[in-house]
């Protein structure tokens, strides 16, 4: 027994290093390398990819572990390698129904069709990448075959994201939170405050930009000897190793705030990633997230219920008045969290307002969902987006670039995982909600700067736990029930109601 723990252990440690490698080389792609690259990049990534998946589904770990699952072996291992194990095999049976041919494949496919994405962006063009888009979504129903679980196709790219999250549960909430979003717009769009609020057009200059962003993540506790901030298109963050994680920004974007947001946001994103369990568990398939919809969870909290809080601008304030005296110079602390917290449908959605954002995402929910059913076709979506955005939100893209072609997620294969943007967010809301039950003093701290005491009470409540549990396990033993959509409309109704006098 102490030949296969020993064993396990050591690949998993071979498979935590493969995944920085390939997290470094995506990482690079997306900031620093030169354009020409892309080729032998997607070679590289590629068989990086390969080499792991074949580590993971080898015959020779598989035995391991088959045997410290038999009930005899594994009545006789400690709980720490209980978890591990039972984890692992979980994750191995299902690793194992996909062919690595597929898997080198599948890399290969989206490593090109990422600058193709940058370049129909940029040029507003969908038809520069719909071919790629064709292929990803033609592997992404090949994939379901391999996974194949029970109900809808989808299913099987849902549960690699958000384990036990199906269709039928993502309906329920989203035909709740969908209607009740738009009747919250609705109602605050006839307001006359909405009716006569007007844009602050300030411009912060990129240098004053870039310090106010090293400004909060600072103040985030976010330390600079185990990360670093640099700039991508699309804002993401990467972890290469237990002290090494990269977050990006963009200081390009019409909004003058969308850096500091985004900042923030991936910030939030960082400190999880450095919070979770290492010590015994360094180098396990226990020291992640049990879900994407847990990690936004923590971009979201910090994003929204701290930084468009009216107790954060009460401190944050001073130190933007301080760094851009001239852009805030007829503006005070209460018309710029007003303004922080405006109502405006936007076609962009990392650019969206609390309260229209999981209508962006319920969107794209609803187009993935009919592209894996075959219910529309790539050549559609362009159309059929602009239809949903008007629909939804009252706006219509002038063009591609600002639709069906601002994400670069469908890019990197990424089906599956848009819905967790919105469950995290709703996770945000509860685990706030609890938060600030436990703790009634912490609107003081945030109007003080301090937050510590959040920090520590995310690492005890959220991060430390890892894969230990599933996510909505951990919500549960948090916040005393799973997701739950209510409390999120809850918290939009308490805060958008009274700053639009409704």
């Amino acid at each position: 027994m102490k030949e296969s723990l020993d064993f396990i252990y050591k690949e998993q440690k071979e498979l935590s290093t493969f995944s920085g490698i390939g997290a470094l080389l995506g990482w690079d792609q997306m900031t620093y390398m030169p354009t020409k690259g892309v080729a032998e990049r997607s070679d590289q990534i590629s068989l990086i990819s390969r080499l792991a998946h074949e580590k993971f589904t080898s015959e020779k770990l598989y035995t391991h572990v088959k045997k410290l699952t038999e009930k005899s072996n594994l009545e006789k291992l400690n709980e720490k390698d209980t978890a591990v194990v039972v984890r692992l095999e979980k994750d191995i049976e299902k690793a194992r129904k996909v062919p690595s041919e597929f898997v080198e494949k599948m890399s290969k496919t989206t490593t090109l069709a990422y600058p193709a994405w940058e370049e129909a962006r940029e040029k507003s063009q969908f038809s520069l990448f719909a071919p790629h888009l064709e292929k990803i979504v033609e592997l992404e129903k090949e994939y379901c075959e391999f996974i194949d679980l029970p109900g809808p196709s989808y299913n099987s790219l849902l549960d690699d994201y958000e384990e036990g999250i199906t269709v039928e549960k993502l309906r329920r909430e989203f035909d709740y939170l969908k209607p009740q979003l738009i009747h919250l717009l609705e109602r605050i769009t006839s307001s006359d405050i909405y009716k006569k609020q007007k844009e602050i057009n300030r411009k912060f200059e990129v240098g004053k930009q870039k310090e106010i962003c090293h400004l909060i993540i600072k103040q985030m506790n976010l330390p600079k000897e185990r990360s670093r901030l640099d700039v991508s298109t699309h804002p993401f963050t990467t972890s290469m190793g237990n002290d090494d994680v990269r977050i990006t920004t963009n200081f390009d974007r019409k909004s003058p705030l969308f850096s500091f947001f985004s900042t923030v946001h991936e910030g939030g994103h960082a400190l999880y990633e450095l919070g979770l369990p290492r010590s015994e568990f360094k180098d396990t398939v226990i020291s992640d997230a049990p879900s994407l919809g847990l990690h936004e969870s923590q971009s979201r909290f910090w994003e929204n219920m701290i930084a468009r809080n009216k107790h954060f601008w009460r401190y944050f304030y001073p130190i933007f008045e301080k760094i851009s005296p001239e852009q805030l110079k007829d503006v005070n602390v209460d018309s710029w969290y007003r303004y922080v917290n405006q109502v405006a449908p936007s076609c962009i959605r990392i650019e969206a307002d609390e309260l229209t954002y999981c209508l962006h995402v319920i969107l794209r929910f609803e187009l993935e969902l009919a592209l894996i059913d075959g219910k529309i076709n790539i050549s559609d979506l362009p159309n059929v987006w602009n239809e949903k955005m008007t629909e939804m939100l009252g706006i219509t893209p002038k063009n591609d670039r600002e639709g069906v072609l601002q994400d670069m997620h469908w890019s990197g294969g990424s089906f599956g995982y848009f819905p967790t943007y919105a469950i995290g967010t709703i996770y945000a809301s509860q685990l706030f909600k609890k938060l600030s039950e436990e703790n009634p003093n912490i609107y003081n701290e945030i109007e003080q700067g301090n937050f510590v005491n959040i920090l520590a009470w995310l690492r005890e409540h959220v991060h430390k736990h890892g894969r230990l549990m599933n996510a909505e396990e951990l919500i549960k033993n948090t916040c005393d029930e799973g997701l739950n959509s209510k409390v999120f409309v809850g918290y939009l109704k308490d805060k958008y109601y009274p700053l639009y006098d409704v």
